[in-house]
């Protein structure tokens, strides 16, 4: 298990992240997600930290708290060293009825981490990120906001989730001008089947060196190998009870066509072959992995030794290559002259 820095500190994680969303349940969509409970996902706990794992998601909207409230114990009855583990948390959603009860404002924020530290059974935050962007709070209110949590010693690093580049690219340069904490890593959803952030956003994030942590590597359960132009998958798994997110199902079953043979040659599973795309990005600095069961989190965990060759790199890039849009094709096209003088120039 590789460990990588985040963004453009000394914090250095695993390239492999547990994400808690399936702990905990509920009513709705938790119970369809995912409802391990105390003891079940504690052993997931304990699995992946000695796997090598060192880094934990969550948010205060998983189940309601209850993720947070049972990664907390997890942590507490497995005896981690807190120095052990990176524990990172979101904030944004909607946490109760009040009109200000969501949202990036100042007062969410604050009364967001109180209530994830408590749950959270933990003095501090390693990570803390805004959830979403908030239409109605001003970007300075909040980064301002969570720089105060930094400098109260309530959070070590912040971050944000499903953000566009030009969002936080503004938050950078606000950060920068008044000299307060800055993003250091962005939460997206990147796979095989769905490389949409590779238009802005991560020549933003090479740009400016934020890190990028990914959700949903395996796009909902739907590149696990269970699904298929011809395989609806097993009924009650995610995707079947969950439709999230939007895939463009053509290309994502191009995409599984093209990994299968590469799986069987291996003798992985087609989920290890769409990890492992993932961990030879190199934007990439990790990959958050959900499990309802162990075997399917030791079947993630084991991605980390799959190494796949340049002609498998080439193979899988061609099937799953975005279209050009504008103004990609234009730099491409006008570019051409002056990245041959650079590539020339750096050979000399």
């Amino acid at each position: 298990m590789r460990l990588k820095p985040l963004g453009r500190t000394g914090l250095f994680v695993s390239e492999l992240c547990l994400g808690t969303m399936t702990f905990g349940g509920g009513a709705g969509l938790w119970a369809q997600i995912g409802d391990l409970q105390q003891a079940d996902a504690e052993r997931l706990v304990g699995q992946a930290l000695d796997a090598g794992v060192n880094f934990i998601d969550t948010a205060d909207v998983y189940s309601a708290g209850a993720s947070e409230q049972i990664t907390g114990q997890a942590l507490r009855n497995l005896k981690v060293a807190r120095e052990d583990v990176v524990v990172a948390t979101k904030v944004y959603g909607e946490t109760g009825p009040g009109a200000n009860a969501r949202g990036s404002s100042r007062g969410h924020i604050m009364d967001g981490v109180k209530a994830s530290l408590k749950r959270l059974q933990l003095d501090h935050i390693d990570l803390y990120q805004i959830h979403g962007f908030d239409p109605a709070t001003p970007i300075e209110e909040t980064v301002r906001a969570l720089d105060q949590l930094v400098r109260q010693g309530h959070v070590r690093y912040v971050g944000v989730s499903n953000w566009a580049a030009w969002q936080i690219v503004k938050a950078l340069g606000i950060a920068e001008r008044l000299g307060l904490s800055r993003f250091e890593s962005l939460q997206a959803y990147y796979t095989l089947a769905g490389r949409d952030l590779e238009r802005e956003l991560i020549p933003m994030l090479a740009s400016e060196g934020v890190g990028l942590m990914v959700w949903s590597p395996l796009a909902g359960g739907l590149l696990s190998g269970k699904f298929g132009r011809d395989l609806k998958g097993q009924e009650g798994s995610r995707r079947t009870t969950f439709d999230f997110p939007p895939v463009h199902r053509d290309r994502a079953y191009d995409c599984i066509d093209a990994m299968r043979p590469i799986a069987q040659a291996r003798g992985v599973s087609v989920a290890q072959i769409a990890l492992a795309w993932l961990l030879h990005q190199p934007p990439v600095t990790s990959v958050i992995v959900g499990a309802r069961r162990p075997e399917q989190l030791a079947d993630n965990l084991a991605a980390t030794r799959v190494e796949l060759s340049a002609d498998e790199l080439q193979a899988l890039d061609a099937v799953s290559r975005l279209p050009a849009e504008y103004p990609g094709w234009m730099f491409e096209r006008q570019g051409q002259t002056r990245r041959q003088q650079l590539r020339a120039s750096l050979r000399g």
